[in-house]
């Protein structure tokens, strides 16, 4: 049998697939003959197996449709993404990103490139008020798919209203729609990586719960109170709604970066060094419970104070005569918050000092605002007040850049950075699939213009037609996604960015491979493997590459092969050619490249050639795949 190079794996990964090789490497045995053997994992975990028939009653969320929902994930995607050269800037060394089209499949499309690549996710999906959006998961269907699914089209094809559903089908909807995108959403994470999720009190309950079937009720980050609406809502019938969630989860191993001191925190401290840093002295002795000496014996022991200098040490000396030891208000003993094995690595962060009317010597944790040349961060409460967080300070955001309320209550920037600040380093990924307005997008660009980062951004936004009354018709907008894409154009020209901008739109593959013809199907007689000669070489690049994993903001570099041209990007080298030529497959080989992949029809009849190359190319140390 002689050798063929590798196709190109055109679908995305098989989810269900990929779960069963995990837990035969980690459990080998466990599945015989596709079958699982849950006796034995239960033996290899230590932990009982209920039978499925056994009537017990367990914890854990379902409702109606969750099996369809998982058949939607499962489902592998047949789509691609699309450039849009004409709306993007500087595409081949753009570094941020912008998708048009629904998020599941995009998710799917996203899973090979960036799993385990994203250290941060912000959505803020339907809130299911009975007026939203509600997405189908059938990418044939279309938007009108959608929108007749969710009962927004009647017959005529006209927007209507959702109908609220006092029967729980309306959640049941919502959650099969968030279900299948959290899952795929979680493999992009980074180990260290954390999701956040801005919800109201629609779905709150049930997205916890949701989310912590998918991420792990030990990996709940927290909830936090935003307050969105300052004056509260005044037709509320009970109360003025003034407020909305954000739930956080981590991925693994996340470790929260604190955010910025608020400026009233800065006078905590008054005190300066001889270099002009700031300080505060806090108190060594413990106090509050537990804080007595018999509570901690061993953490009860004398320091040694220099009158002149207020310089602390273990051990008397001339020098430090002063004994102080830990007291009580009441004058009975108490104790240190450090013990002494750490008071003796630390005492440069040590500092005596008296106080009170009787001038009582005390010892103190010398604490600097800046450490290591970076001003100390705070753990932020879990309830967020203030301007920077009211949807007001949103729309007046939008309404600057794009000249007027075309969105109905985007998210402020304030919200976004503070939550960037708290969970991405200056050189990360960032994720927002439900990306409105683009507020997450403008936020990463605002703040890489403040600090000089490098962080990029995938926004990727469904394009639902804006109602025909609305602003944002009038103003032009047809779809919501245009929205988004005006205004992190908009955006960029605000910070001068120099990182550019990708466009795609989720479309059907170039190959057949993929997508056979509905006309012809498995009955087609051409040996083309492009479903449309005519495609622009840029739309099979891009094809190609994200399905061979390459991430959507590497860099390309285009040259010529002979007389074709080729698309690299971090290794991998696509000869966009129909009709391969010796000397093109030659400096094809000549450039270096990890994968090199040409296009089957190059080969047409020409197996012979295809073999020489390939083993051309195993000669090199290239690995050679064919579309």
């Amino acid at each position: 049998m002689i050798d063929q190079p590798q196709k190109v794996d055109l679908s995305t990964p098989e989810i269900a697939a990929i779960n069963r090789e995990s837990l035969e490497d980690l459990f080998p045995g466990v599945i015989a003959d596709g079958v699982l053997d849950a006796t034995r994992l239960g033996e290899l975990l230590d932990i009982p197996v209920a039978a499925p028939t056994d009537g017990r009653e367990r914890f854990g969320l379902m409702w109606a449709g969750k099996q369809e929902a998982l058949r939607s994930l499962l489902t592998p995607s047949r789509g691609t993404l699309v450039p849009d050269l004409e709306r993007s800037v500087d595409f081949d060394t753009a570094q941020n990103v912008f998708i048009e089209g629904d998020n599941l499949e995009v998710l799917k499309l996203l899973q090979k490139a960036y799993n385990d690549q994203v250290k941060l996710i912000y959505i803020d999906p339907p809130y299911n008020t009975g007026n939203d959006f509600v997405y189908r998961d059938d990418f044939t269907d279309g938007l009108r798919g959608y929108l007749e699914y969710t009962g927004q089209l009647d017959e005529e094809g006209n927007r209507t209203a959702a109908s609220a559903d006092t029967l729980g089908r309306r959640h049941s909807g919502w959650l099969s729609m968030m279900y299948p995108r959290l899952v795929l959403a979680r493999n992009l994470l980074t180990q260290d990586g954390a999701i956040f999720v801005s919800i109201d009190d629609n779905e709150v309950q049930n997205l916890r719960l949701v989310m912590d079937e998918v991420f792990g009720p030990e990996n709940f980050l927290g909830c936090v109170t935003v307050v969105s609406n300052l004056k509260g809502r005044s037709d509320d019938k009970f109360f003025a709604t003034a407020h909305n969630y954000l739930l956080g989860y981590k991925r693994n191993d996340f470790v929260p970066r604190g955010v910025p001191l608020p400026a009233e925190y800065l006078d905590d401290y008054p005190e300066t060094d001889g270099n002009g840093n700031r300080y505060r002295l806090q108190g060594l002795r413990k106090r509050g419970s537990n804080a007595k000496r018999s509570d901690r014996p061993s953490m009860y022991y004398p320091f040694y104070v220099s009158e002149a200098s207020g310089s602390v040490t273990l051990v008397r000396d001339p020098a430090h005569k002063i004994e102080v030891v830990p007291r009580l208000s009441d004058g009975s003993d108490g104790r240190w918050r450090w013990g002494s094995s750490t008071a003796q690595a630390r005492l440069n962060e040590l500092k005596g000092r008296q106080v009170g009317s009787l001038g009582r010597w005390d010892v103190f944790q010398v604490d600097y605002l800046e450490r290591d040349g970076q001003q100390r961060r705070a753990t932020p409460k879990t309830f967020w007040d203030g301007s920077e967080f009211a949807n007001e300070a949103g729309g007046l955001e939008v309404k600057k850049l794009l000249g007027g309320r075309v969105f109905d209550n985007p998210k402020p920037l304030g919200l976004l950075t503070r939550i960037l600040e708290y969970s991405v380093g200056r050189d990360d990924v960032v994720l927002d699939f439900f990306a409105g307005s683009g507020t997450t997008g403008h936020a990463v660009l605002g703040l890489n213009r403040t600090d000089g980062g490098r962080r990029r951004c995938l926004s990727v936004n469904l394009p639902e037609p804006t109602p025909t009354d609305s602003n944002a018709r009038k103003a032009g907008y047809s779809t919501v996604s245009e929205i988004t894409y005006a205004r992190l154009r908009a955006a960029m020209d605000e910070v001068s960015d120099q990182q550019g901008l990708r466009v795609f739109a989720l479309g059907r593959s170039g190959f057949t491979a993929s997508t056979p013809t509905e006309a012809e199907g498995l009955f087609s007689l051409s040996e083309s493997t492009l479903v449309d000669s005519a495609l622009r070489i840029e739309a099979l690049a891009a094809e190609i590459l994200i399905k061979e994993g390459i991430r959507l903001d590497a860099p390309w570099q285009r040259t010529k092969a002979g007389a074709a041209w080729t698309v690299g990007a971090d290794g991998v080298l696509v000869v966009l050619s129909p009709a391969l030529a010796d000397e093109t497959i030659e400096a094809a080989l000549s450039l270096e490249s990890r994968v090199l992949v040409f296009l089957e029809d190059g080969f047409a009849s020409r197996d012979s050639v295809k073999v020489n190359a390939f083993t051309r190319a195993r000669e090199l140390g290239v690995t050679m795949k064919t579309v």
